[in-house]
């Protein structure tokens, strides 16, 4: 893409550049734009100077950008309140513009000048910026605009704990529901690979204190009539239960009747894929050495039907998975094992 046309004739600073897109985005200020003509102009001085920003942080395949001009241009962006501005207009501003934020967004966050990673500083200063963000899934036009931005923010730790232990996480269980599949797609995104995954250590001691909390609504998700939602929710589970830094939080988890009986109910799902990321969870609470007196129980009454069911449970490869045909072997044995115990009458 070439950004000739909106090359100035003497190129800006990067200070020039950053004074005069926050003076762009002020101006959308609806105190201020008085008219709609007034409104397009704000929009196209946007427009232009996110493009020459571009231009400034990729080159335009003749020019090479400059990286001093690069690590200033971060620098001023936060001297400018820039990043905050962002936030505050995106729903203000048009496809293409938009776009290119996205762009200068990631590369600027990635800048490490003088050892600190000066704009995700910024944002750890305003933290309330990321709650902006995440409330951004609300308005479909922006939602995975902001979802890419948000994904930029939660690669650094500070910023992915804030996320995970503020009130707006919980937000997520209702965005991954959304009616529109591509923003309820790039919430889940978010939420798996990013929030829930990326930062292993964290997120075991976010799930250690908030334990009930957390579970208590992904079960919702796991029970969803949304087929999609059941599927990558057990999917997820299934992952990052099994994470080493979770496995106290998975101790705890095998110990809950109440999931133990959401998985059962999961592996009669009509859908293979549920069923096997179900087994995977399921296996764990069959295969723990103390199993709650209930879970053995219920294992006990429903033997017959779990045994007949574990059996018919194939990975759909269409061919043998000695793995998988050990695991369930030696589930069915366990659950025989349990069904002949003495004394498990209610």
């Amino acid at each position: 893409m070439s950004f000739s046309f909106f090359r100035p004739s003497r190129p800006k600073t990067p200070q020039e550049l950053a004074k005069a897109t926050k003076d762009s985005l002020s101006a959308l200020d609806t105190k201020t734009v008085v008219d709609v003509k007034a409104l397009e102009k704000a929009l196209e001085e946007v427009e232009k100077n996110f493009q020459i920003m571009r231009y400034m942080l990729s080159g335009d395949g003749e020019i090479e950008p400059n990286p001093e001009q690069i690590s200033q241009l971060a620098l001023e962006v936060c001297k400018e309140d820039v990043i905050a501005l962002i936030i505050l207009n995106l729903h203000i501003l048009g496809w293409e513009t938009r776009k290119d934020i996205v762009y200068c967004w990631s590369t600027l966050l990635k800048q490490n000048v003088d050892s600190i990673y000066c704009c995700a500083k910024y944002i750890q200063n305003h933290f309330e910026l990321l709650d902006s963000l995440v409330v951004c899934y609300d308005n479909k036009e922006i939602a995975t605009n902001s979802g890419n931005m948000l994904r930029e923010c939660i690669k650094f730790p500070e910023l992915a704990k804030y996320i995970l232990e503020s009130a707006s996480f919980r937000l997520f269980f209702k965005f991954v529901e959304l009616p529109n599949f591509d923003v309820s797609s790039d919430a889940f995104t978010t939420f798996k690979q990013d929030l829930l995954t990326k930062h292993g250590d964290i997120v075991a001691e976010y799930l250690n204190n908030h334990y009930d909390e957390f579970f208590t609504l992904y079960e919702k998700l796991m029970i969803s009539p949304n087929y999609v939602t059941r599927r990558q929710s057990v999917k997820l589970l299934s992952d990052f239960l099994l994470e080493a830094p979770n496995s106290h939080i998975m101790k705890r988890y095998i110990l809950e009747v109440r999931y133990f009986k959401v998985m059962m109910t999961l592996l009669k799902d009509t859908s293979k894929n549920i069923q096997m990321s179900a087994f995977h969870i399921f296996k764990v609470f069959v295969a723990n050495p103390n199993k709650p007196r209930e879970v053995k129980v219920i294992l006990a009454k429903n033997h017959e039907k779990l045994v007949s069911l574990l059996q018919d449970l194939s990975t759909g490869k269409g061919g043998e998975d000695e793995e998988f045909d050990e695991e369930k072997e030696l589930i069915i044995k366990e659950i025989e094992r349990v069904s002949g115990l003495p004394n498990l009458e209610n």
